[in-house]
């Protein structure tokens, strides 16, 4: 069983069956650096000068680094200084929302990325895969920095072993 795997089994198998609702997880593969810079494409484009925002809307794609976020609505909040500055404080997904980072990836219906932080917040939903390993549950918080996540909200489990060749 992989090393990711035996950590999920292991945290779900010591929680009492009530405490099935939350588990906290290493997820490696989400391990971020928040520093690079932010590509996005869409289908349009709203700019608000007044809260320093942008709307990207219709197949939206994010890009920083490895790590993809792809919805049908993204909102980027800029820091000070606004859209003109450049630098991006956090964004909001909605719809169909995918966030991948190499073989892992999670699905939800909302999502918020701060990026100084390098926290993400995801809800409704939520399906956390790594390869054959699938968790479901109706929240997870990603810490890019670390490379942990918490799955809250009836969580649910798929843990496949390994194959021997």
């Amino acid at each position: 069983m992989g090393r990711i795997a035996t950590a999920v089994f292991l945290t779900v198998l010591a929680l009492p069956g009530a405490a099935l609702a939350q588990a906290t997880l290493p997820f490696g593969g989400f391990v971020h650096d928040s520093s690079l810079p932010v590509e996005i494409a869409a289908d349009s484009l709203t700019l608000d000068q007044s809260d320093g925002s942008a709307i990207f809307e219709g197949t939206v794609e994010v890009a920083q680094g490895t790590l993809r976020m792809q919805a049908d609505r993204i909102a980027v909040f800029y820091a000070e200084g606004g859209a003109q500055g450049g630098e991006v404080a956090r964004m909001e997904a909605r719809g169909n929302v995918l966030l991948t980072n190499g073989a892992e990836a999670a699905e939800a219906q909302e999502a918020r990325y701060d990026v100084s932080s390098g926290e993400v917040a995801m809800s409704g939903d939520v399906l956390l895969t790594q390869g054959e390993n699938v968790l479901a549950g109706q929240a997870l918080r990603i810490d890019l920095t670390t490379g942990t996540a918490r799955m809250e909200g009836r969580v649910q489990t798929v843990l496949n072993p390994r194959r021997e060749p």
